[in-house]
């Protein structure tokens, strides 16, 4: 018999523009199944991106912290273009400002 696929979307949180929305569901095995959601914008210009994670976690708390890793690496990595990223990576710029 199949259980009830209960998705659970943990506390959101804001980083920057973004909110960072960690989701995680249970699985046939008894594992996790992690995504999550980074939006920004308001109203008619809201963009939403769902990440689905393929790891499988062996709890809930653990596929909630992956889904958070995962949003912030999303932030870090895509999160300041044009401007400085308050979390800089060790990519360096490719496009260097004119001072």
């Amino acid at each position: 018999m199949r259980r009830p696929s209960r998705t659970d979307i943990d506390i959101p949180f804001q980083v920057g523009k973004y909110l960072i929305s960690p989701i995680t569901r249970p699985l046939d095995d008894g594992r996790f199944h992690a995504s999550v959601s980074v939006r920004s914008g308001r109203g008619s210009m809201t963009h939403d991106r769902v990440l689905r994670l393929a790891t499988r976690f062996t709890t809930q708390a653990d596929a909630s912290r992956g889904a958070k890793a995962e949003g912030l690496a999303w932030v870090r990595k895509h999160g300041a273009q044009g401007r400085r990223n308050p979390y800089p990576t060790q990519e360096p710029n490719a496009w260097p400002r004119k001072t």
